[in-house]
């Protein structure tokens, strides 16, 4: 018989929660929220937010998205002994069963607790449930700590890396094939620029004893006009994710650095998509005594996470959930019951011990 807490999660994996379709799973976490004392439920579009209001000293925040990215053949829960198969298993229904489990089971913690579930994490930061909740609700959001219940395998993921896109174009001239010498080949122009990006060395920055390390990655490219007509235009779309020792600008200035050698007159650069990164902060008590009781490993977040969102305001926040972060968004996302229960019994002890 499968834990209780990994049924659960099979049985959030079972109602559908695509980015932009959340309103169903956020209506039953508005209900199932509303039935327990002590909570004060507030719900924003599709993000369900539940506070607890006894007057600690300190307030936590424990936050999730309810989206996953679209279906590949596993929108169904299969559970297989102790491991769980499914769409969002890892990314992130064991975080949300884990939150769901503490709010119903913890009705008097020692710390006063926010639980945010929110919609559209798996799409543009534009369209993010968070930040639509920082914009319309920010006092509800306020605390002393953050946890997101990201799938890190029951490990501390300090700070995050920003992450930024950018879209370089490149001009030529159009000739006709048999005669390329009459035109200039932009896609052949592109060609240097790629090679450059696959040979770059990469940084690893250690911040708070933690190792970051920063990627520059062609994502997109295009091209072309016609079979026999030399392209005279091409694009790429590069991605930087930067360490958080470097302000937006900065990474923006380094991404410029180094297309700048590949860029003539009329070729042009755009900043699509910025979003600044976090510090790793794990000094306030409350993250120091839930560290060092669980002895909970920590490591950096190589990419980024909503954490972000939370340091913008100061409010210090980490990663820690159960799945693997590897297996997000593939067909064969799956969760062991393992880290389910150690990322349960390590919230449950912060929240009844507190300090």
């Amino acid at each position: 018989m499968a834990h209780p807490l990994l049924q659960l999660t099979a049985d959030l994996i079972d109602m559908p929660s695509v980015s932009f379709e959340e309103a169903a799973i956020a209506d039953w976490f508005e209900a199932e929220l509303g039935k327990i004392p002590g909570l004060e439920v507030t719900r924003v579009g599709d993000n369900v937010v539940a506070r607890t209001n006894l007057g600690r000293k300190f307030r936590l925040a424990l936050g999730g998205h309810l989206d996953t990215v679209p279906v590949n053949d596993n929108a169904t829960a299969r559970i297989e002994g102790q491991v769980l198969h499914g769409l969002g298993a890892s990314d992130m229904k064991g975080g949300l069963a884990v939150m769901l489990e503490l709010a119903r089971t913890v009705t008097e913690p020692a710390v006063d607790v926010t639980y945010v579930f929110y919609a559209r994490e798996e799409v543009a930061a534009e369209h993010n449930g968070l930040r639509e909740l920082f914009a319309k609700v920010p006092d509800l959001l306020a605390a002393d700590v953050a946890i997101l219940g990201e799938p890190t395998d029951a490990v501390v993921e300090a700070g995050c890396q920003g992450t930024m896109r950018a879209k370089i174009t490149l001009r030529g001239a159009r000739a006709h094939t048999a005669r390329p010498w009459m035109g200039r080949n932009a896609i052949h122009r592109l060609g240097a620029l790629l090679a450059t990006l696959d040979d770059l060395p990469f940084r690893e920055p250690v911040i708070d004893g933690c190792t970051f390390r920063e990627a520059l990655q062609a994502v997109f490219v295009g091209g072309g006009v016609a079979g026999n007509v030399v392209p005279d235009e091409a694009t790429v779309t590069v991605n930087h994710r930067f360490a958080p020792d470097r302000t937006p600008a900065e990474a923006e200035e380094y991404v410029r650095s180094v297309v700048a050698p590949f860029m003539e007159e009329g070729d042009t650069f755009e900043l699509t998509d910025m979003s600044p990164p976090a510090k790793p902060d794990l000094r306030h008590p409350l993250m120091a005594s839930f560290l060092g009781r669980n002895n909970v490993m920590v490591r950096a977040k190589l990419g980024w996470t909503d954490v972000a969102f939370f340091a913008e305001q100061g409010i210090p926040a980490v990663n820690f959930g159960p799945g693997d972060p590897t297996l997000a968004h593939t067909q064969q996302e799956h969760l062991n019951e393992v880290p389910l229960i150690v990322a349960y019994t390590a919230l449950q002890d912060l929240l009844t011990t507190g300090v």
